[in-house]
């Protein structure tokens, strides 16, 4: 991983703040938190979600959005902006983000970019462009996927790109599809278009949490299981009479959701099933953002808020 140096900010400009972390260590309170010191200190803040599934309005439950009541009356951006139908992807959030982050500046406050979507996150952060897209060699391809599934593309894109085969794996082939895509537009391996983190988009303070997996795992698990108490069924029915996509009805725990109330699993293996892809989801979260060069903090540091503050100050 590269150095990352960014620009010298212009006289009077904010940075952006962004805080990473596994899923569970806090970032949504850190964010709160930060937010009023900084404001308490006569620099308002406002923040930007990089959390992919809460882009989608009804999944509130599933992926601790904070409800309008706890947000303490800062602004928040980038909740509730897809369909559940709609696909997310990287390429338009990295617009939405960053017309999001100029906004926030623009009005004088400082922007914290918070969320646990490694992916989005880079997206981002670091000084980025994204292949374009060619509609006949995706339809193609598409149709190819649907033809014969996605063993046969991924064969191919094993041949041509095992970086990026290793990477998505055998069963996800709308991205299997994009890096062949990407491939035939460019003739450069898919995996040569993703951030490489050696140049930032704009100023910036990366702060990440985390925890010993001892004491988040328990974590983890409880929070699966109070999304059940909360209500996930109840917005897993209403997802299925509203209708999903592809990317909406893969959120862990809606899709388990989905299936019990479908009669496809128990309740009981239902839960067990997210807690098991929530933990396996913490593990890919913490080693994506290890290699941020960032202030990392204890979840659990009581002075993590002042801790947060040096950087940014810095």
């Amino acid at each position: 991983m590269g150095s990352a140096n960014p620009e010298p900010a212009q006289a009077g400009a904010e940075p952006l703040v962004v805080i990473v972390g596994a899923t569970g260590t806090g970032k949504s309170a850190l964010s709160l938190d930060l937010a009023e010191r900084l404001a308490a200190q006569g620099r308002p803040a406002e923040i930007v979600n990089a959390d992919a599934m809460q882009l989608y309005r009804g999944m509130d439950i599933g992926t601790a959005k904070l409800p309008v009541t706890e947000r303490r009356g800062i602004p928040h951006h980038l909740l509730d902006v897809l369909d559940p139908r709609e696909e997310a992807s990287v390429a338009s959030f990295q617009e939405d983000a960053r017309a999001a982050i100029d906004a926030v500046r623009s009005r004088g406050a400082l922007p914290i970019l918070v969320g646990g979507s490694g992916l989005y996150v880079s997206a981002v952060v670091w000084d980025f462009r994204f292949p374009g897209t060619d509609p006949e060699i995706r339809a193609r391809l598409e149709a190819e996927l649907l033809a014969v599934g996605p063993g046969l593309l991924f064969q191919r894109l094993r041949h041509a790109d095992p970086a990026a085969a290793a990477a998505i794996g055998p069963h996800n082939g709308r991205r299997i599809v994009r890096a062949l895509e990407v491939g035939e537009i460019t003739g450069e391996p898919f995996g040569s278009g993703l951030p490489d983190e050696s140049r930032l988009w704009s100023p910036t303070r990366l702060i990440g949490l985390r925890t010993q997996r001892i004491e988040l795992i328990p974590r983890l698990d409880a929070r699966v299981e109070g999304m059940w108490r909360d209500g996930i069924l109840d917005e897993a029915r209403a997802l299925i009479e509203h209708g999903v996509g592809v990317t909406s009805g893969r959120a862990i725990g809606y899709a388990q959701a989905i299936a019990q109330l479908r009669g496809e699993l128990a309740e009981a293996d239902a839960i067990e099933q997210s807690q098991a892809l929530t933990r396996k989801y913490a593990r890919r979260q913490v080693s994506w953002f290890t290699r941020y060069p960032a202030t990392w903090l204890e979840a659990d540091d009581p002075q993590r808020v002042e801790r947060a503050i040096e950087p940014i100050d810095s």
